[in-house]
């Protein structure tokens, strides 16, 4: 989707549909809406005072202009009460109507920086909300429709925000391309979740990763088991084990800075296919575990943002990707490996094996010089457990890298909530057999998850991100659509972003 700031009047802008908005309780639509309103002759008083226009959230409104405005369609948008509304809101109200305006015939639409106005938000903040949010809920995945219907064809390709402050405009228009830039890489973590296992191997996976890697200019490898035996990656090759497919890490670099090492490490979990190996999986619900590899996925188009962004940091990022699969040489409960830093493991659950390939990605990135580690994952049932789908669960060693986390979530709109990390939950990892076990049981199953993973990390910064009760979701919501929901990846680039403005 094409998105432009300009400098104009909705009321006169030629397009497929103009949407303007409306507050609750709002009896006399002013600025945008208002000059709308009058080149309709009244027509939007006229349905608040029949009670068919209330400003409600949620509220969707289509109004033909038979020719009284450039546009043949005016669709007024309810904001709900001013006192809720932010640039949450903006982002969600901007995703729903792009849905709406989905049909054909309807290829351009144009809008205003909702809350920009009376609602006296930033315009600037409004603008990149309002991109993200048309080209996030715009989002399906059709790529094996063999022939979709004429409603599946119907795609918004432009947007267009008008405003009458000429001197805004210039602001706006960046914040509109940073936050398109954004959402485009949200979509391409989507992309690559949606995909079915078969068309999605840890071979595809890092050819998609190369393709990003190149077009952006990045560092890129793509690490085979061989050297994987060299470096003593034990954990993650236990997890390769048991598939036919080879697996493969994958290293993506940015360097804005120039300088040794690198600011920020982005880890993702990789797992393509989780069957749960020897202990295997439940047949019911299976399917969704293709989504299993949405940590890499939202670090590899992250790493698409970043490039186009270009802070002025190093950012690495990490994917160690493989199927975890019950073959005849898989890993079986009871054995013991060893993890890149020495570190032995007992696995006791096959179905633990997240946390395993996590362990050599950390410790990779730190080889590789980071000096802040992030990991993403969809590491444990527990945490939907714990949270449910309203947010992801945040563990760390390290309070100012979980604060700045935490703000650059919440500027993507995202909800995250830290749990504890109290040295006694590590007592739960504690081995007999080995240094440690890769399950510490159901009690408080996704802290003692971060707890071996921070046995990965020695003293560097570190956050980890389980984002297993987010990463689908089973209808469209806001922002957010069916399927891959994208969680997360804003958020990286977000932190990202910080990191270059020291």
């Amino acid at each position: 989707m094409d998105v432009t700031a300009v400098s104009g009047d909705i009321s006169t802008t030629e397009a497929d549909v103009v949407a303007v908005n409306l507050f609750e309780g709002v009896t006399r639509p002013g600025g945008a809406t208002g000059a709308v309103d009058r080149a309709l002759d009244g027509a939007i008083s006229r349905l608040i005072e029949l009670g068919d226009i209330r400003g409600k959230a949620g509220e969707r409104t289509i109004i033909h202009t038979f020719g009284k405005l450039a546009a043949p369609r005016v669709l007024v948008a309810g904001l709900g009460k001013p006192a809720e509304f932010d640039v949450r809101a903006v982002r969600n109200l901007s995703a729903e109507i792009a849905r709406a305006c989905r049909r054909p015939g309807v290829t351009h639409v144009a809008t205003i920086a909702h809350g920009a106005g009376v609602g006296g938000l930033d315009p600037d903040e409004c603008a990149r909300a309002v991109a993200e949010g048309a080209i996030l809920g715009a989002y399906r995945f059709l790529r094996y429709k063999a022939a979709p219907d004429e409603d599946d064809r119907a795609e918004l390709e432009r947007l267009t925000i008008v405003e009458r402050d000429a001197g805004r405009v210039a602001g706006m228009a960046e914040a509109a391309r940073r936050g398109a830039v954004l959402a485009e890489a949200t979509n391409l973590a989507r992309d690559l979740a949606n995909e079915p296992a078969n068309a999605l191997s840890p071979t595809e996976l890092a050819a998609r990763a190369e393709a990003v890697a190149r077009a952006g200019g990045l560092e890129f490898e793509a690490m085979e088991r061989e050297e994987m035996e060299r470096r003593g990656m034990g954990a993650l090759l236990s997890v390769a084990r048991g598939s036919a497919q080879p697996p493969k890490l994958v290293r993506m670099g940015y360097k804005g800075r120039g300088g040794e090492g690198y600011d920020l490490a982005l880890v993702g979990k990789g797992i393509t296919f989780d069957t749960g190996g020897i202990s295997i999986k439940p047949a019911a619900g299976m399917e969704a575990m293709k989504a299993d590899m949405t940590g890499a996925a939202s670090v590899i188009a992250a790493m698409q943002a970043i490039a186009a962004l270009r802070p002025k940091a190093d950012i690495l990022a990490i994917a160690p990707c493989t199927e975890n699969m019950p073959g005849g040489n898989a890993s079986r409960p009871g054995d013991v490996v060893a993890a890149m830093n020495g570190v032995t493991i007992e696995i006791l659950n096959t179905d633990a094996e997240g946390r395993l390939v996590l362990a050599d990605g950390l410790c990779y990135a730190r080889e590789l010089g980071a000096r802040h580690l992030v990991d993403v994952a969809t590491l444990t049932g527990a945490i939907g457990i714990a949270l449910g789908e309203q947010c992801y669960g945040l563990m760390t060693n390290d309070d100012a890298l979980a604060r700045r986390v935490e703000a650059a979530a919440e500027a993507a709109g995202e909800r995250s909530w830290r749990l504890p990390m109290f040295k006694e939950y590590g007592d739960q990892i504690k081995s007999s057999v080995g240094e440690i076990k890769n399950t510490g049981g159901r009690p408080a199953g996704s802290i003692t998850a971060a707890k071996f993973l921070e046995r990965f990390v020695d003293k560097t910064p570190w956050v980890h991100l389980d984002i297993a009760g987010v990463d689908m979701a089973a209808k469209d919501n806001g922002w957010v659509t069916k399927g891959a929901s994208g969680q997360g990846v804003r958020a990286l680039v977000n932190l990202a972003l910080a990191f270059g403005e020291e």
